[in-house]
């Protein structure tokens, strides 16, 4: 199998082993508190998405479009920009109960956004090979709400002391902050948001 990849694969393949790496840093970080190990595990998305467009590129210019590149492409997004950005932010302190429906809200809002574009994706390009706009955020803008994790990490604001603290409601609590998820995850499944795609 791994000689029918072409080299946009492989960068591909390069970002679904960045957010397993992240989702291991963050599992480092809950064992040792160390705060390096949880701002290693967001720098690890960013790197993800310059992988991510860089896969895009390489298909477009070798002229290697593929199903099969496609369906990667959408699995390795799920776990860097879905499932990564919901572990920083459940090890950053977000662990309440309702924190939890929110990240599993939001990672399920990724996956079925991915799902949509890849049933709609020849629509949406019109018989080009580059789809013109996204319906709903692209799942990679994730990597704003790590970015959010990380300066509350530089300001010593991690577990407890997260901002805008917790609430508690009925049987668990709520960290507000993890309300930036349930936004991005609605914003991400949203008909109605059309963006030009660079």
């Amino acid at each position: 199998m791994i000689r029918s990849f072409q080299l946009a694969d492989f960068l591909t393949l390069g970002n679904a082993a960045c957010g397993v790496l992240a989702i291991f840093a963050v599992m480092s970080y809950l064992e040792t508190r160390a705060t390096g190990r949880l701002v290693v595990a967001a720098a690890l998305i960013p790197l993800a998405l310059v992988l991510d467009v860089l896969d895009g590129r390489v298909a477009r210019a070798r002229h290697e479009h593929s199903a099969m590149g496609r369906e990667l492409d959408s699995l390795a997004d799920v776990i860097s920009f879905g499932v990564a950005p919901a572990t920083i932010a459940y090890g950053a302190g977000m662990d309440g109960l309702w924190d939890v429906v929110i990240l599993v809200y939001f990672v399920c809002c990724g996956v079925s956004r991915l799902a949509r574009f890849n049933i709609t994706a020849d629509t949406l390009a019109a018989g080009g090979a580059k789809v013109r706009y996204f319906e709903g955020t692209p799942i990679p803008t994730s990597v704003v709400l790590v970015a959010l994790v990380v300066l509350a990490a530089w300001a010593g604001r991690l577990g407890g002391q997260l901002p805008l603290g917790a609430v508690r409601i009925g049987p668990g609590a709520l960290h507000p902050f993890a309300l930036l998820w349930a936004v991005s995850g609605s914003l991400m499944i949203s008909k109605t948001l059309r963006i030009p795609k660079l």
